[in-house]
């Protein structure tokens, strides 16, 4: 079903929602992809000018709540060379495989993701994506293509596959034609989208590639690659998932000084990479006491929240505390608490359970 809103107030760095506990910036992270010097300054920002937290979204981007000086928040986005476009800003929403290129996978889309963040910053007609519209780039390891990308490449041998709304159209790409090929799909949208602000919500998603016929989609992953991850050189990656997407400035300051690229996935987690054994074994000893969970087996990686109250004024229980207080509660499946019917950051497999003000109802069963 279209959303009957004309207007998207999805947040960026420049367009701010503001929210019951102030303004909130997100800033988008093209494949999760960041330096340490940017997240030491986005840190520094949010201690200075908000909550003193940086939140971790489903789409591998980040959120500043609390702030008390939008202007300057932009400012410090641009200045640590996170706002490439002012136009495009808030559509530069690219999932890719976190560890491509690294550890596993057919092969590395990091590249892909830079020439398809270019492509649609080259574009003029798709500043007017829907900011919730997104790219998915799967390596061919399936994490993924199961979060239902708009549109979204999945690499399979020697070929690769168009995917609409996170299913199989049946097209089968080469690795040359895939980035042309995702922004021919985001035009197309533009022109015929309606009201409709994803691909999922079309009553014909299939009409907007030739020859495209919707069949499966692909089982959704909910759970982050955490731990101590061998990459293939031979080098280290420290998966660090954290607890309910809530980063304090202090914890990302320590991440920021292990001064190795990061990589913010889609399941509210961060991946440390490129170490050195030493080094991943000193960084592993000092941020696993900071709250930063490498245990796959941790009962954090089974749940998520939105954001609740106070920091929303729909809802109507702080559902980051009661989910929280459930991880002594024994489940199999992965539970979404919210707070409102709106159930936004709801993941595409598990459980749903929305506060009544008096416990939660599950809202939605696992598939």
């Amino acid at each position: 079903m279209a959303r009957t809103r004309d207007t998207d107030a999805c947040p960026g760095a420049l367009q701010v929602h503001q929210a019951a506990d102030g303004a909130v910036a997100r800033i988008r992270l093209p494949g999760g992809m960041l330096i340490a010097g940017q997240l030491a300054a986005l840190a520094e920002t949010s201690a200075k000018l908000g909550s003193g937290t940086l939140e971790l979204t489903g789409r591998g981007n980040l959120q500043i709540r609390g702030i008390t000086n939008a202007e300057a928040v932009a400012d410090a986005v641009a200045a640590a060379g996170l706002l490439p476009s002012s136009t495009h800003e808030r559509v530069r929403n690219i999932v890719a495989s976190p560890l491509s290129g690294r550890a596993g996978g057919r092969i590395d889309v990091r590249g892909w993701v830079a020439d398809l963040d270019a492509a649609i910053r080259a574009k003029p007609a798709l500043a007017k994506l829907p900011g919730r519209f997104w790219f998915g780039l799967d390596d061919g390891r399936g994490d993924v293509s199961g979060l239902g990308a708009d549109v979204g490449a999945h690499v399979v041998g020697g070929h690769v596959r168009l995917l609409l709304g996170g299913r199989d159209t049946g097209v089968r790409l080469a690795e040359c034609e895939v980035v042309e090929t995702l922004v021919a799909v985001a035009v197309r949208f533009v022109e015929t989208r309606g009201k409709a602000w994803r691909i999922s919500e079309l009553a014909d998603a299939a009409a907007l590639w030739p020859d495209a016929e919707l069949g499966d989609g692909f089982p959704p992953v909910t759970r982050a690659p955490v731990g101590w991850i061998e990459q293939d050189d031979g080098r280290v990656a420290l998966g660090a998932a954290v607890p309910l997407g809530v980063l304090s400035a202090r914890v990302a300051e320590y991440l920021a000084a292990i001064e190795a690229p990061l990589v913010v996935t889609p399941w509210r987690s961060v991946l440390v990479c490129d170490l050195d054994d030493a080094v991943a074994d000193v960084a592993l000893r000092v941020l696993a006491p900071l709250g930063l969970v490498f245990d796959e087996n941790s009962p954090w990686l089974g749940i998520s929240a939105c954001v609740g109250s106070p920091g929303c004024a729909h809802s109507v229980a702080d559902v980051r505390a009661d989910a929280a207080q459930s991880l002594n509660t024994d489940s199999d499946v992965h539970r979404h608490f919210v707070g409102c019917e709106r159930a936004c950051g709801s993941p595409p497999a598990g459980e749903v359970l929305i506060a009544t003000g008096d416990g939660y109802r599950l809202l939605r069963k696992s598939p």
